[in-house]
């Protein structure tokens, strides 16, 4: 059991765009975004790709099933919410689970999402009314402050993103997580967004779902590279850089291709590995 100092974030799933299972992947990982935050006695989950399953088999294995904590969306592309259906605790009723998202507009909002297509026939079987004794769903406003209980403060922004996406900072206990996925950088200035929510960050996850040089022919698309990460990184003064939302191409060949090339350029800069965690 953490105590009441830990502050830690564990990657549950680093790939972008669709799951990589495989031979090719096994040591960045092939599943998509998840991540989980522990702050103190809190939780905090970040996004629902195809990671959050394991993270509910660990819960309902060593844990009754039991969950109290916070899921907070950066936006609803398949790969952010396609794990949520297999999240074994959405279906305890005894649990206390509150979705947010701040990025959706009227007349879409996320109860309505999950309700209408995420868990509706027949694109999924089992209709979403098993999970909503365990459930609660906050639609709020980008930029947003949450004050949780414990001295937890989550901040969140807005990401250049399709269809609009949030970030999130993360304080607690002195020291901050920035998770800035998924976002597209600006080519003639830098994302004043993603700089506030990252300034002195102990930790920044940033969106480097491609490279400088493969950038242009996905210009548009909602990603960023690598070599923008570092200049976050420095703008905002970060002191650990974790480079995601891995592209569904880049295998374990291609990451530590990336891994060698960004240690020569800053340190503390490196792709995130699926399962990690991280101690603050």
């Amino acid at each position: 059991m953490p105590d009441k100092t830990t502050f830690r974030l564990k990657f549950w799933g680093t790939r972008g765009s669709i799951p990589c299972p495989g031979p090719d992947t096994i040591k960045y990982g092939g599943n998509t975004t998840c991540f989980e935050v522990t702050c103190g006695s809190r939780r905090i989950i970040i996004d629902a790709g195809t990671g959050i399953r394991a993270l509910g088999q660990k819960i309902m294995l060593e844990e009754g099933n039991l969950l109290d904590a916070d899921i907070f969306l950066t936006h609803t592309h398949m790969d952010h919410i396609q794990g949520l259906p297999f999240f074994a605790p959405l279906y305890n009723p005894r649990n206390n689970i509150r979705l947010h998202a701040g990025h959706l507009n009227p007349p879409c909002d996320l109860q309505s999402l999950i309700d209408t297509i995420l868990m509706k026939a027949p694109i999924f079987p089992v209709p979403s009314s098993l999970i909503k004794q365990a459930c609660t769903f906050d639609d709020y406003k980008c930029g947003q402050i949450f004050e949780l209980e414990e001295g937890v403060v989550v901040r969140t922004g807005k990401l250049n993103h399709p269809n609009g996406a949030c970030g999130y900072r993360i304080e607690f206990a002195g020291k901050a997580i920035a998770i800035c996925t998924d976002t597209e950088h600006f080519e003639d200035d830098i994302d004043q967004n993603v700089v506030s929510l990252s300034q002195d960050a102990d930790v920044m996850v940033y969106d480097s779902a491609y490279t400088q040089e493969n950038y242009p022919k996905f210009k548009g698309w909602g990603h960023s590279t690598w070599q923008e990460a570092v200049k976050v990184a420095e703008t905002a003064n970060v002191k650990q850089t974790f480079l995601f939302h891995h592209d569904p191409s880049h295998d374990d060949t291609k990451m530590d291709a990336i891994a060698k090339e960004v240690a020569k350029i800053r340190s503390g800069v490196r792709p995130a590995v699926e399962g990690e965690e991280i101690e603050i």
